[in-house]
């Protein structure tokens, strides 16, 4: 019961991992396969708008590496990293919006404090952006690398939609190749 108070959204992350595998794996595998294949690159889409959410990733990336066989690269590629964009665009504004205050209390903590004091801010800065870009390229929780990416004031608006939309094509073309062998 204590993990599933301290780390709900770890255990449901977890969760939602064991059940993409039951899908993809499973019995369901055939009848899920034909839609996705009957979907085109409307299913292509659909991937990658879930390949940016924490709880979508797993489902998404495996959309992908299922359509990787059937379509062609390059515009699975585009069509997959265009419906990743839009995503990255929501979260980013959920994000900007909804923990701007939490972001701006963290900095004040005394542990964040101690840290910055501890680090030049241009090491801080280009650590953080490494740390965010894996995860905003990975199919791990995107949410948690915008928030990070949100973090660093230097950072415009164009800088930040450019920094993740090309994230977002390197990753899914790096999942499409690898599923094509």
């Amino acid at each position: 019961m204590y993990v599933i108070r301290k780390y709900p959204k770890l255990l449901l992350f977890i969760v939602s991992v064991i059940i993409v595998f039951f899908f993809f794996s499973g019995l369901l595998y055939e009848p899920l396969h034909d839609v996705l294949i009957l979907l085109g690159y409307f299913g292509t889409f659909l991937a990658g708008l879930l390949y940016p959410y924490a709880f979508t990733s797993a489902a998404g990336t495996a959309i992908l590496i299922i359509i990787a066989k059937e379509q062609n690269l390059l515009l699975a590629g585009i069509v997959a990293s265009a419906g990743a964009f839009i995503s990255d665009i929501i979260i980013f504004f959920f994000v900007k919006f909804t923990f701007s205050k939490e972001m701006q209390g963290l900095s004040k903590e005394a542990v964040v404090q101690k840290l910055s004091r501890l680090m030049p801010d241009s090491i801080r800065t280009y650590m953080l952006t490494c740390f965010a870009a894996i995860l905003i390229a990975s199919p791990l929780p995107t949410e948690m690398g915008i928030l990070l990416m949100t973090s660093i004031k230097k950072i415009t608006t164009k800088k930040f939609v450019a920094i993740i939309y090309l994230l977002h094509v390197a990753a899914i073309f790096g999942i499409l190749l690898l599923s094509k062998k």
